[in-house]
């Protein structure tokens, strides 16, 4: 099971620092071979993600803001000149107030609701257009989600809504680029301990409760969420498309916790 990936070329959007989802697939997809660019947004998150994109072998680092269009123009217009093609595109961006959610959901304001759908959602749509006609041989299109997408979990508030959008835009997407033979697919893992999880008013309950009743008793590791982009974006996974893949040590078969945590 070594370089599955040789050969394959990809875009990773939404490294933050060693802790990220984003990273956690980079790293994995580089260790099967494949070779990685990767895009920022600002000076400050770009000089987080050059020593990180370094020790993978990268010095393809992308300054793009996927509400500037200019930006994403421009750095899917260099990715063209420098590769010419691309085959794996991770989109693991999203955005929402962070005052936002500690409260109630009803209490969502109009401005902060249309920019985390922007972001969050509208986003994937933007760059898969983008990426489409790159992807020449066909490709493999990974976005992040949760299951506040299609079930209350507490404080998650806006962000719910705009993963049920993004989740529902990726069977869309996956029914548009299947004939080019394009998959899009998203992965859903449980709580994770990442910058952007921690913005989430009662982050750390979450993270124990669903450890601590999950079937395996366990929150899902970047190494098995990275595993899991790899089969996607490799040819194993070449008839999987338009799926919500599951990462979560089982926890979304529950019904209740388990009897000891009643």
């Amino acid at each position: 099971m070594s370089e599955l990936l040789k050969g394959k070329r990809g875009l990773v959007m939404g490294v933050a620092n060693d802790r990220s989802i984003a990273w956690g697939i980079a790293s994995a997809l580089a260790a099967q071979g494949a070779e990685l660019a990767f895009s920022y947004q600002g000076e400050a998150f770009g000089k987080r993600v050059e020593p990180l994109a370094r020790s993978l072998g990268s010095d393809l680092l992308l300054d793009m803001d996927v509400q500037d269009d200019e930006s994403l123009d421009r750095g899917f217009s260099r990715l063209e000149q420098e590769w010419g093609g691309l085959d794996i595109l991770i989109h693991a961006i999203a955005f929402s107030d962070k005052s936002e959610l500690t409260g109630r959901f009803i209490d969502t304001t109009r401005e902060n609701f249309k920019t985390s759908l922007t972001i969050s959602c509208y986003s994937l749509i933007d760059v898969a257009r983008r990426a489409r006609p790159l992807m020449t041989n066909g490709g493999s299109i990974i976005t992040l989600t949760y299951a506040g997408s299609n079930r209350v979990t507490p404080y998650y508030n806006v962000m719910g809504v705009a993963k049920a959008a993004l989740e529902s835009s990726v069977r869309y997407l996956a029914n548009d680029l299947g004939p080019e033979g394009i998959r899009v697919n998203a992965i859903s893992p449980g709580p994770m301990k990442t910058l952007a999880g921690a913005a989430i008013g009662g982050a750390r309950k979450t993270y124990r409760h669903t450890e601590a009743n999950a079937p395996l008793r366990a929150n899902a590791t970047l190494e098995a969420i990275g595993g899991t982009a790899v089969w996607l974006t490799s040819d194993w996974g070449a008839c999987t498309t338009g799926e919500i893949v599951l990462v979560d040590g089982g926890y979304h078969v529950l019904g209740m916790p388990q009897s000891d945590n009643l």
